[in-house]
């Protein structure tokens, strides 16, 4: 059975507890700025996460920054509480290698 979509109020609640997460082109989107030499392992753990969860986001790394877009495919394109629950798992991650939402 194929994950449903979130609805506006419960992407609404869940952006409230996702500091720097947005929703940009269809996607729930966000930036981490880290020391370069972080990136690496920032990289590795964000990618174990996604294997466990067998949900995978599409990344872009640029220096001292990682962007993340997150939707599931198998819903449509849209955004679902898979990619609210790897979005809140990121965050985690990305602290613990000492990345910060970007401004």
């Amino acid at each position: 059975m194929p994950t449903p979509p979130l609805t506006g109020a419960e992407l609404d609640s869940a952006l409230a507890g996702l500091p720097g997460w947005s929703v940009r082109d269809g996607s729930l989107t966000a930036t981490f700025t880290a020391d370069r030499t972080a990136v690496p392992g920032l990289y590795a753990a964000v990618a174990a996460a996604e294997d466990d969860a067998n949900h995978h986001a599409a990344i872009r790394i640029l220096y001292g920054t990682v962007s993340f877009a997150l939707n599931t495919h198998d819903a449509g394109g849209t955004i679902t509480g898979k990619d609210t629950a790897l979005a809140t798992r990121i965050t985690a991650l990305a602290a613990q290698h000492g990345a910060s939402p970007a401004r």
